[in-house]
């Protein structure tokens, strides 16, 4: 096994601080979160919040299926945002590239239990992708029927990097 970090980077010149990685995070409309047991991978795409505070990132599915299967038999799990900027063509086929901002997060996921991490998450959702709205003045808050319908994940942070590319102005 590779005794390097798992999110050193190759190019080192795009590399972003910790302050463009949450940033990041904090933006990306969409995360992925690969998981692997038994040598067959699998990736989940979902809306997602990071918490900063607790350096977690929360998202949520379904009380049955292939990721609560996956994370129950191995918590390991890769999760990555990444935008896309301007295309950059260029005077030769290889020259041609694009810029990119990106970032890539190592932990562990497990299955929140509580109900009040499970509110706390699921309303940082809401908050994230419906921010002018708000509960009891524009809609009903999570009951707590809902919250037991619901598979809260939280992937508690041990690493990561970020990296970027910015073509010329």
């Amino acid at each position: 096994m590779n005794a390097e970090p798992l999110t050193r980077l190759r190019r080192t010149d795009r590399a972003m601080s910790e302050e463009a990685v949450r940033a990041i995070l904090a933006r990306a409309p969409y995360g992925f979160t690969a998981t692997a047991v038994d040598g067959q991978p699998f990736q989940h795409t979902s809306l997602f919040w990071y918490d900063d505070s607790s350096r977690r990132i929360y998202f949520h599915g379904a009380l049955q299926g292939r990721m609560i299967a996956n994370v129950q038999a191995n918590p390991r799990v890769c999760f990555t945002v990444a935008e896309m900027g301007r295309l950059l063509p260029a005077d030769t086929a290889m020259g041609f590239s694009n810029e990119y901002t990106s970032a890539v997060i190592f932990g562990r996921v497990r299955l929140v239990d509580s109900e009040d991490e499970k509110q706390l998450a699921l309303q940082g959702l809401l908050d994230k992708y419906f921010p002018d709205l708000k509960p009891r003045r524009d809609y009903r808050p999570i009951t707590s029927e809902e919250l037991a319908a619901t598979a809260v994940f939280a992937i508690e942070v041990e690493s990561w990097s970020g990296k970027q590319k910015r073509g010329p102005e």
